[in-house]
């Protein structure tokens, strides 16, 4: 009898994965499952706490959907990549693996690992799929074969490529026929964890199949008018699902187009779909120029920005105590909760590297280390698109003023004055310059002072920019 290991990764799921699909193909193979969880190689890639924890959970909920299947799940713990390849090789010995199978990561480090397990296993075949992506890398290439660097004809061409052929989800194994599987105990790592909040992130898979649903149905169609307002429940909350596999982005387009059929020419629901697209954008990108894994910026001449070093604007921002509303505000829910509205994402992100002239890589690293949806190439891409470093980023001299976005998107300040108590005595037409306000009605605010002036920052960033670009453009 053969046997087939399916290697979980970033894709904790029965339905719609394409390597356990593939695992349990022959009904008569043997059918194993592996995780193994690297704690040390978490901690260099600045894994946040809260989604530790999330992973746990979805793991230990994976590990009881795969025993109904009869599929038991072996757990281990090494320290990094470079160990787990050992730890591979050990478990197809022990157990006689004839096939291994998994689902491709696109991130250097792990394109490393996998490219080592397969130098390493001699006796056994190794399979992998594009499953965290809708169309695989190289789908999507000009007319000189590249890959695209600017979204929008890369968008074209993917929504041309998608109408010729729209991927189909798989189905969730059938129970094997195997013996039960007793054990059940609860899977932990030696790595720190924080509670995520379970009523905003569903902790296993059926909560998250329940909640794309619920959110195709009735706020995908309006997702482009309230996306924007952080006040407003109007994002679906996916992207953690996303981040760790516990949904696929082909459930995502299924969903979608089942309930909004015209999303995929212009439609209701196409600027949710868009996310999708840039989704993919960013994974696509990575795998083309694996310098974004490392630190570099897209543009090279962006490297000759002379950043500034400024430990405790770093820390105020950091903490929401910068003394613009907005971006405390939406700082003060990350922290909090370990996710960020996008629009805020952006906003926050401009004010570090444009305000405060800090390099764009340590609001990266800050995101990945409290983000319960943190993703390498969507993060990496955010910060390079804020940054003016990245492909297909806003020009440079594009510099959000974070008190009219804070008019704009949180008019009367019902976001802000959720995250900033502190606040609440505030007029709705004061709450984006309430020291002003204060200072006019004689009282005393517990909220700091701007940290900078933004229109002498943007002056500043300016000249900072155009000086790295001749010499270096």
């Amino acid at each position: 009898m053969s046997t087939h290991l399916v290697w979980f990764r970033a894709d904790l799921r029965l339905h719609d994965n394409l390597a356990l699909a593939a695992a349990c193909r022959d009904t008569n193979a043997q059918v194993l499952a592996l995780y193994i969880a690297t704690p040390q190689q978490w901690a260099e890639h600045h894994m946040a706490p809260r989604q530790a924890a999330y992973i746990a959970a979805q793991l230990n909920a994976l590990r009881q959907a795969l025993a109904e299947k009869n599929i038991p799940l072996i757990f281990q713990q090494v320290d990094d990549f470079a160990a787990s390849v050992e730890a591979v090789k050990i478990v197809c010995q022990q157990h006689g693996v004839t096939q291994l199978f998994y689902n491709y990561q696109y991130e250097f480090n792990e394109r490393q690992r996998d490219a080592a397990v397969e130098r390493a296993l001699t006796d056994t075949v190794c399979q992998g799929f594009d499953d965290s992506v809708i169309l695989p890398p190289g789908a999507v290439m000009t007319g000189n074969h590249e890959m695209y660097k600017v979204f929008t004809p890369y968008k074209n061409a993917w929504l041309r490529r998608l109408r010729e052929h729209l991927p189909e989800c798989v189905r969730a194994p059938a129970p094997r026929n195997a013996p039960p599987v007793d054990d059940l105990s609860a899977m932990t790592f030696d790595y720190p964890q924080q509670p995520f909040d379970k009523a905003l992130f569903p902790a296993d898979e059926n909560a998250a199949i329940a909640q794309l649903r619920q959110f195709c149905q009735q706020s995908a169609a309006e997702y482009e008018s309230q996306r924007d307002f952080p006040a407003i429940e109007g994002t679906s909350r996916l992207s953690a699902c996303l981040a760790v596999g516990v949904l696929s982005p082909r459930q995502c387009l299924h969903r979608l187009l089942a309930e909004q059929p015209a999303a995929l020419d212009g439609g209701a629901g196409s600027v949710w779909l868009n996310e999708l697209i840039w989704r993919e954008f960013y994974r696509h990108l990575m795998t083309y120029y694996p310098r974004l894994c490392k630190h570099r910026p897209f543009i090279d001449w962006t490297d000759n920005v002379h950043w500034r070093e400024a430990p405790d604007e770093l820390k105020a921002w950091q903490e929401g105590k910068t003394g613009y509303p907005i971006v405390d505000a939406a700082m003060r829910q990350l922290n909090a909760t370990g996710w960020m509205h996008n629009r805020l994402r952006m906003i926050v992100a401009s004010f570090l590297v444009k305000d405060l002239l800090i390099d764009w890589r340590a609001g990266e690293r800050y995101f990945m280390s409290q983000l319960v949806d943190g993703c390498l190439a969507a993060n990496n891409g955010g910060w390079q698109w804020a940054a003016s470093t990245g492909t297909d980023a806003a020009p440079y001299f594009r510099i959000f003023n974070p008190t009219t976005q804070g008019e704009r998107f949180d008019k009367s300040g019902e976001f802000i004055r959720h995250w900033l108590p502190e606040l609440k005595s505030v007029p709705d037409k004061a709450i984006h310059q309430p020291w002003t306000w204060a200072e006019k009605q004689g009282v005393t605010l517990d909220y700091p002072q701007p940290v900078v002036d933004h229109a002498q920052a943007r002056v500043a960033t300016l000249a900072a920019y155009e000086t790295a670009k001749k010499s270096g453009g």
